[in-house]
């Protein structure tokens, strides 16, 4: 089996939000609907006190309160692949929010007024001015329906079809922009049932955690907070 996992180092994450911006330019979300948001308190106790930075995606959960939600009203827009990652599909969304409702992490977002990508009376970049049909499936946006992570799934399709799986993660070309681009090392993605694998160790090692595990999600996003080891 493959199941694939992101692990956020909250030690190392020094709040540039480099992997905000690489998911806003990969993905092109709009302001109104960021796909990953940078969360930052304080600890401690002045005058000792210091900041703690960790960003907020989708959990990809194993057990998804969005796609329950969505298929008890009849929808069905939300589905769990075989590698864990959750997806929406713009076609089938009513926009009703339910899963927006449902989300213990406050993933989901409702886009409205599709500013950016197919924003009218704006310069638009080479990639954005590729026709609806040419773009992945996840990339094909539409006005008042919800959108989220999709860990980079138009990145690990090929790979899967390929049958690289190997590549994934290590490979620029199949891995997500966001952990790429972070310049401490904070962000690892992988294949958690491989034993080998990066991820694998680190969430040993580290000790890494899943947020709000009372509300039996079962997220494959982990975090190693300020108790984890080095």
């Amino acid at each position: 089996m493959t199941k694939f996992v992101r692990v956020i180092d909250t030690k190392r994450c020094m709040g540039c939000r480099s992997c905000v911006a690489a998911c806003a330019v990969e993905n092109n979300f709009t302001p109104d609907a960021p796909w990953n948001v940078m969360i930052e308190y304080e600890t401690g106790v002045y005058p000792n006190v210091g900041r703690v930075f960790a960003t907020m995606n989708c959990m990809h959960c194993e057990k998804p309160p969005c796609k329950a939600a969505c298929d008890a009203a009849g929808f069905k827009a939300i589905t769990k692949n075989e590698f864990g990652v959750v997806l929406i599909d713009y076609e089938k969304c009513t926009g009703c929010r339910y899963c927006v409702a449902t989300c213990p992490y406050g993933v989901p977002q409702y886009n409205e007024k599709m500013r950016g990508l197919y924003g009218a009376g704006a310069p638009t970049t080479p990639y954005e001015s590729i026709a609806a049909d040419k773009r992945h499936p996840t990339h094909r946006k539409i006005a008042n329906v919800v959108e989220k992570c999709t860990f980079c799934w138009h990145k690990l399709e090929p790979a899967i079809k390929a049958g690289n799986l190997k590549a994934i993660g290590k490979d620029p070309r199949h891995t997500p922009t966001c952990d790429l681009v972070c310049p401490t090392g904070a962000r690892i993605f992988g294949d958690m049932d491989d034993p080998e694998s990066e991820v694998s160790k680190v969430i040993g090692r580290k000790k890494a955690a899943q947020l709000k595990r009372e509300f039996g999600t079962r997220p494959q996003v982990y975090y190693v907070l300020e108790g984890g080891d080095n």
